[in-house]
């Protein structure tokens, strides 16, 4: 089956768009030079030997250079696989092994800190592998001493792959064992490409704020400019108060924050990433707000269904329970198993798992309820931890903890009265044990842990339960809350 290549969309409509301006940050980019950028780094690759297939890892600030070159190797068909450098080296190492990388494209800040760097890095929380023993390197951006060459835009022509397979791969949640990765194909990352735009509802004068790929991609095929919020809370209050968008991508935590520094609102507030109650929502609308969306997405899946401040003001008010998620959007095919959990299908689903058969559906890990009113989230089955939108899975670091003196160790989420949660690490000793030894031996894995690491340590006796003794992670988040003497939300 053949399917347009969303890279040659994104072309296209910056050609159309010609010298107005595509991608601003700290400097705007025309729709013309994204394009030949475009263009010109897909020509570098192309004659480095990528083609249709070829598996790329990528790991690179989002900026213009990094869009380009994302795009680029979408033209080419090959897979990208997004790799982030945060989760610690032997989680990296792991998913790279998985994922077998050809070519690894890096920014020079990603290199450094695998290289000479290093010893700075890891007392920053940052700790990686050695990449250059990965796969063959080059550097995305600026190159700083010690790292691979430079990529740069070349000027030959390169062609265009135009049938489906597998275009980019993100790792969620597995073991260093068994790294689990969502592999998305054209077709899917098509088809949420045009779900996303359907909710974006950008135009050609439209004036967004965002840099996650499922607003960046829609908003660009419909022409309209693209604007980089900024890394901490100051840049974005700056970024918001001075264009004044028509739309903006916030998470949850920076909605709140701006909420709290009285930033005005403009245009619709979009939200995801994590959950964003009605009273948030309600809050974007009296800071100035039109409108104010919720968006229910998956790795495996985005978007999947998406709500508005009134509906979800309107079901809490009536005495709904539970969080409203809204209506699945066009095209996602919902239902519940018999143990509560949602399934999702459709276009913009991802078909399998790195290494694994492909799946006619996916299992979503939450627990919701189908009616009137859409889908109702009634908790989450998954193990997984919510923190600043950044998702974390136990499972990945546990093993780390269990240190000399450690006889069970687990990572709990406490849900926090802001909304968010904390990360806890909840650590049961043997019974000749130090509690200050064993903390003393825990330092150094927690810092490999980036940005999984736990926002507080708890010494105490792990609740465990039924015949496998498994460790009962709803109660040792409440005993590990109690202890530390946290106002939480129930």
């Amino acid at each position: 089956m053949t399917h347009t290549n969303f890279a040659d969309g994104v072309l296209t409509a910056l050609r159309r768009s010609g010298e107005r301006p595509a991608l601003i940050g700290p400097r705007a980019i025309s729709a013309d030079t994204l394009a030949d950028a475009v263009e010109g780094y897909a020509s570098t690759l192309h004659h480095t030997g990528v083609k249709a297939g070829t598996s790329v890892a990528l790991s690179a600030r989002p900026n213009s250079t990094s869009v380009a070159v994302l795009l680029a190797l979408a033209k080419l068909g090959a897979c990208t696989v997004l790799f982030d450098p945060r989760g610690g080296s032997e989680t990296a190492l792991a998913r790279l092994r998985v994922a077998q990388p050809e070519l690894l494209l890096a920014d020079s800040a990603v290199w450094c800190a695998s290289g000479w760097a290093a010893p700075l890095a890891r007392r920053r929380g940052l700790d990686l592998p050695a990449l250059s023993q990965v796969a063959r390197g080059l550097t995305v951006g600026a190159r700083w001493p010690g790292c691979p060459p430079r990529l740069l835009p070349g000027s030959g022509k390169s062609p265009t792959f135009g049938d489906d397979g597998d275009a980019l791969v993100i790792f969620t949640s597995g073991t260093t064992d068994a790294p689990k990765g969502v592999v998305h194909t054209f077709a899917s990352l098509a088809a949420g490409i045009h779900a996303a735009g359907r909710l974006v509802r950008a135009d050609p004068n439209t004036c967004i704020v965002g840099e996650q790929f499922f607003v960046m991609a829609p908003s660009l095929l419909a022409g309209a400019t693209v604007i980089r919020p900024g890394r901490s809370s100051s840049q974005i209050r700056r970024t918001l108060m001075h264009y004044r968008p028509d739309i903006a991508y916030l998470t949850p935590p920076q909605l709140r924050e701006q909420l709290r520094r009285e930033t005005p609102l403009t245009g619709t507030i979009i939200t995801g990433s994590a959950p964003a109650s009605a009273r948030l929502l309600g809050q974007a609308l009296g800071a100035g707000a039109s409108r104010a969306i919720s968006v229910y997405a998956l790795t495996e899946a985005f978007p999947v269904a998406a709500v508005d401040a009134e509906a979800k003001v309107a079901f809490e008010n009536s005495g709904g329970r539970g969080d409203l998620l809204g209506h699945p959007v066009d095209g996602i095919v919902t239902r519940v198993d018999d143990d509560g959990q949602l399934l999702v299908s459709g276009p913009n689903v991802s078909p399998r798992y790195l290494g694994a058969a492909p799946i006619a559906e996916v299992a979503t890990g939450d627990l919701v309820d189908i009616g009137e009113h859409g889908l109702v989230l009634r908790g989450r089955s998954k193990d997984m931890i919510l923190r600043r939108a950044e998702n974390i899975y136990p499972g990945l670091y546990e093993n780390s903890l269990h240190q000399p003196g450690v006889a069970l160790a687990v990572l709990v989420g406490v849900a926090h009265v802001d909304g968010d949660e904390r990360v806890v690490a909840c650590i049961e000793l043997e019974a000749d044990a130090s509690e200050s030894t064993v903390r003393a031996r825990l330092r150094e894995p927690m810092q490999r842990m980036g940005f999984a690491s736990p926002d507080a340590v708890v010494f105490m006796s792990v609740p465990c339960q039924g015949r496998s003794r498994k460790p009962n992670r709803p109660l040792a988040s409440r005993q590990a809350a109690e202890r530390l003497g946290w106002e939480v939300s129930i």
